[in-house]
This record gives structure tokens, sequence and C-alpha cells, in this order.
């Protein structure tokens, strides 16, 4: 191959001082491509020489950093040499990598995600998880990689690179440079957790450096439509068609609990009629796969009818449209029906939840089932007490004790 333009040189990184010395920093340049690195090592600034690329004077710390650099800068020379020698093209990162030892036979934390999603999209999707998990799993190594690019300007980095340093300044980048809250932040840095668990078990490292690391996630309260809002998107007079649509599929999803996804592929076929002739919709989740059964209320029954003359392709029971569209249309909705904020299709979840069941004295768990989750502590989230019903549980309370319990 034809001899590459190759050059190593060092650096302060002077913005990140600290206690009165700056990290010094590495350079590796060639045809163009850059690649740095850390030194892993400290100098007070006024001792660094600038133009000479390293520690000025002959004192005795400055001998040592100065031994040290041109330790490094003699390795970087030879795994150069070695690539030319080898390869038919060299660049400045794979040199690097080949100098800091996660070369050949290393395993890299964003080639084993890229793996790891190849894997996922051929084997999984499809069967036990749907197209927007791997859309989700996606982003999170997009996070990764903007993170790897923003912090250390790299490509990829070796999983025994990986300290606890790294997960805590990845959990910064998200807040801090993504302005992302922390329930959003739990779902990237546990697929971070994913990959560094994989390297362990398959012992690429000896040790997770995620071992008794944990965030604090604290959710955002759901919004839901208090009865009186319900009511009021219930009886107002839409003036277009396919809005007043989205409308009933909406009021739909607020009497039964069902997702976007669920309502989307329901069919008449998912609906079946008990011995005492009640409809319940018995069906899975494509979220999670979980069955969840839930019994129609006399609005949910007044619903499926209004809509079965449509004939719909594939038995479904609603004519319902993209996600986006119907949140859209809920905004005409919202404004028709004097809403102080716009809903989405989920709160209408958030309303069967709250207002619906629980507000109406229907226990926890019997709304978990409902909604299909797998654990209770999911229908927690979503299902808040609202003062109506915490006021007729202490009336109730206050007529029953009220003579138990007399002042002298």
């Amino acid at each position: 191959m034809a001899r590459s333009t190759f050059k190593v040189l060092f650096y302060l990184k002077r913005q990140t001082e600290q206690n009165g010395k700056a990290p010094i920093m590495g350079r590796i340049t060639i045809n163009g491509t850059i690649s740095q690195f850390s030194c892993k090592m400290s100098v007070p600034p006024k001792l660094w020489d600038t133009k000479a690329n390293k520690a000025s004077g002959k004192s005795i710390v400055a001998q040592r950093i100065n031994e040290k650099l041109e330790n490094i800068k003699t390795n970087i020379g030879k795994q150069y040499q070695r690539i030319c020698d080898r390869d038919s093209y060299v660049t400045a990162e794979k040199v690097r990598n080949a100098w800091l030892g996660f070369g050949d036979g290393y395993q890299l934390l964003m080639k084993t995600f890229d793996d790891y999603l190849k894997e996922f999209a051929e084997k999984r999707v499809g069967k036990d998880r749907t197209a927007s998990t791997l859309v989700n799993y996606t982003r999170s190594r997009r996070y990764l990689a903007a993170f790897l690019q923003y912090e250390y300007k790299l490509e990829d980095i070796p999983f025994r690179e990986l300290k606890r340093e790294f997960i805590e300044k990845y959990v910064i980048y998200l807040s801090a440079v993504r302005h992302m809250l922390p329930g959003s932040i739990h779902t990237p840095v546990k697929k971070l957790k994913l990959m560094t668990y994989t390297a362990f078990k398959n012992g690429w490292i000896t040790s997770d450096p995620f071992a008794g690391f944990h965030i604090n996630v604290t959710y955002r309260d759901r919004r839901f439509l208090s009865e009186s809002e319900l009511q009021a998107v219930m009886r107002v007079y839409v003036p277009n068609y396919k809005t007043a649509i989205v409308r009933d599929i909406f009021v739909f999803c607020c009497f039964t609990g069902l997702a976007y996804a669920d309502v989307k592929k329901l069919t008449h076929d998912d609906i079946h009629a008990d011995e005492q002739g009640d409809l319940w919709i018995v069906d899975h989740r494509q979220k999670t796969g979980t069955q969840f059964r839930v019994k129609l209320l006399p609005v949910a029954k007044r619903l499926v009818e209004r809509y079965r003359h449509l004939h719909l392709p594939g038995g479904c029971v609603f004519p319902v449209k993209s996600r986006k569209s119907m949140n859209m249309s809920l905004r005409h909705v919202a404004r028709h029906a004097g809403l102080s904020f716009n809903p989405t299709m989920h709160e209408a979840r958030h309303t069967f939840s709250t207002t619906v069941t629980l507000s109406q004295g229907v226990p926890l768990e019997t709304v978990s089932k409902m909604l299909g989750h797998k654990h209770i502590t999911a229908t927690q989230i979503y299902a808040k007490i609202t003062n109506d019903k915490i006021g007729r549980d202490m009336d109730a309370l206050s007529q029953k004790i009220a003579e138990k319990f007399p002042i002298a």
C-alpha cells in the first residue's frame, strides 16, 4: 500500500483543568483522519511546552511525563507499522484501537450493540416482540453513539475500558445535554446495562461495571380526563365526521383501557359473550403479549354496534388511523369540548384506570388484570386516586366510626 502521512502529537485539555492540573491528550493523524485519546496523565499548564508538545524543564516530574509520552508515541508507531504491513488501508481510529489493545480478539461496545439489534430484528420481531420495540432499542443505540462522540470523540470503545465513571457520565449526558427526564433516562441506561451484562456473561470482562449502580426512576404524573371532562368529550358536537370517529374510538378506550395498538388490531372475533350474554374483550396486548380481559360497559357496547355496519377489512371493530393522525384529531375534539389541554390516545388508558375504574371503587388488582399489566407496580404508575374518591371513602368511614370513638 502507498505510504500514509502519520503524526502523533500531545496537548493539554485546558477547559477541564482541575486542582491546578490539566489532562494530557493525544492526537493521531493519518491521511486526514484524526483520532484522539487520553494519556491518563495531568500536568500544571505552566509546566507544559505548547510548541514542543511535552512537559518543559528538567525536573523529575517533567522527565517522567516526557518518558511516558515518548513511550506512548513509540508504541503507537509500532501499531501503525504493523497495520501498514498487514492491511490495505490504515486510519487513525484503527491505529488508536490497536494501541489501546482492543483490535483483534477484543469485543467492542457498539459492535456488540449492532450485533444484538441485528439478531433481535431477525429472530424476535414479529414473534415475541414488535417492530416498535426495535425502534426504541435503535434509539438507545443512537444515544450511546452520540455520547461516545461527545465525551470521548470515539466511534467505539472496548468493554474493558468501561468503568463506573463511564456510566455516570452517560447519565449526566442524557440529563444535561439531551435534556431527558429521569423517567426517560432509565430506558437507554437499561440497554447499556444489557450490553455490559452480555460482556460479563461471555467472559469479555471480569466484572460488571453496573454492579451496585442504581438510578432512582421518577415518573411524571399521568394526565387523565376527569369525570366532567370525559362527559364533555362524549356530549360535544363535532362537525367533522372523521374527527367524530376519532372521538368515538377515544371514548371507547376510556371505557375499556385499550392502548392505541390494541384498539387498532381489535376485531369482532376478540369480543366474546359469556353465559349471561355479557360481552367481553379477551385478547393479548401487542406490547407485551400479556392476556387481558375487559367486560364491555354500556357505552363501549353502543360504540361497537355503531360501527358494525362498516364491515372493515380483517373484521376490525373501528377504522383506526395512524397514531399521529388520531392525536391531531383529538386536538380538535378538545377545542370543541372546551378542554384546557390536548389529550392523546394513551391518556384514554389513564382515564380508564383512574376516572372510570379506581375512582368508582374497582380494586387495583382488577384494574391491573384488565389493563394487561404483568406487575401491579405498572398499574400503580398509571392509576391515581382522585379527590372525589378519597372524599367518598372518608365520608363512609366517618359514618362507620362516628359512634365508636366518643370524646369525653
